[in-house]
Order: C-alpha cells, then structure tokens, then sequence
C-alpha cells in the first residue's frame, strides 16, 4: 500500500442531519462572521482537496467556495453511515484517502486531522477511541469502503460500528491525541443551544452567544 507520503488525501463534511436537538439546522448556524459548514471548510481546506459536503436530498445549502463538490444522501433516515457512504462514493476518484468530520465542530483543529492522516499508512480507517466509544465522525476512512457500506446498509447494519469491524481499522486512543489537541476541541460536536453559546464563548465570540 502507498506511503503516508504519497497519498492524496480528501475531505467528506456530513450536514444532512435534522438537527432536531438544536432546533434549527447546524450547518447554518453563525460563528463569527461566517457560517458554521463555512468555517469547517475553511479549517479543512488547506489540509484537503477535494472536499466534498453531504446533504440531504431536499437540503437547501448556502453558496460554497469553489471546488467543493456537494453529494445528497443516497437513502433517508439511514444514519451517518450512509452519509458516509455518500461522500466516499463521490471521493473514490479523487483521493486515496478522506478525513469524514461533522459540520458542527466549529473548534477542530487543522493539527488533529493532519495528524490522523499520517497515521493511516496501509490502513483502510485510523479512528479515535477513548475506550469506550469510537469516533466515526473525526476519523479517516478509504474512499473504496463505499462498497462495503452499500452492504452494511442492505443487511440494514447501520451502525458505523460495523464498518469498522469489518476493515483494517487502526483505533487510536484518545489521550494520545492530546499531542495535537490538548483539550481534545475537536470532538466537542454541537447538539443542543447550550452546546453551541459554550463554543462561541470558547472561540473568543462570546458577544454572538449572548
């Protein structure tokens, strides 16, 4: 298999979600002066290329930077996984390899995704761990995992649990990463308003959570 070197590495922004906990669709919350999917393209860009965002089929999106691709989801109400699938597919020309992030970690770091792609090497998916949980959406996944997905989601196995074991799949325990993340920012996802005013004042942006 290619080096880490070698590799041509892209990125997969999942935003199709219902935000039902939120109350309003994440992707399009402010952060500062841009957007919340607009601010994780930014981060991810000078890491990646192409990126490619994940929504829903019906799903309205605002205008995005040049050379981001837009994929919708293949089948409703099928978890990330088959988002997952959806932007893999439309990666599997593109890019040897994919970090898969969420669109509402407004805090992740440019440092933490570098990192986990130069853990991948012969891998076919490099994911956190912290002994517990796994972290499918900070994680690193080979575009030609598509086809396995498809058949996850015929035997209707929608855990990603299930796609990672059934892959060569290097876990990564979850303090190590502090080398590049130390208060691990980049998993802390927004699922509730609270969420969201804590990482705007983590952000320095405490005026826009009042």
């Amino acid at each position: 298999m290619d080096s880490t070197e070698a590799l041509k590495f892209g990125g997969v922004v999942l935003c199709g979600g219902q935000s039902k906990r939120m109350g309003k669709p994440k992707w399009s919350l402010p952060f500062g002066d841009e957007l919340m999917l607009s601010r994780i393209i930014r981060i991810l860009s000078p890491v990646l290329h192409p990126i490619v965002v994940v929504a829903a089929e019906d799903q309205q999106l605002s205008d995005l930077p040049g050379g981001v691709l837009v994929s919708r989801d293949k089948w409703k109400a099928k978890g990330p996984l088959a988002g997952l699938y959806s932007g893999l597919m439309a990666l599997h020309s593109h890019c040897d390899a994919a970090f898969v992030t969420a669109c509402d970690v407004p805090l992740l770091k440019p440092e933490l995704v570098r990192h986990l792609l130069s853990l991948l090497k012969a891998h076919e998916i490099a994911i956190p761990f912290d002994g517990e949980y796994y972290h499918p959406l900070t994680a690193v996944y080979r575009p030609y995992l598509h086809g396995r997905i498809r058949e996850l989601i015929s035997r209707d196995q929608l855990r990603p649990l299930h796609l990672v074991e059934d892959s060569d799949s290097l876990r990564i325990p979850m303090e190590e990463l502090r080398i590049v993340d130390p208060n691990l920012d980049s998993f802390q996802n927004l699922n509730h308003p609270e969420d969201y005013r804590a990482a705007l004042v983590r952000a320095g942006l405490k005026q826009h959570a009042d």
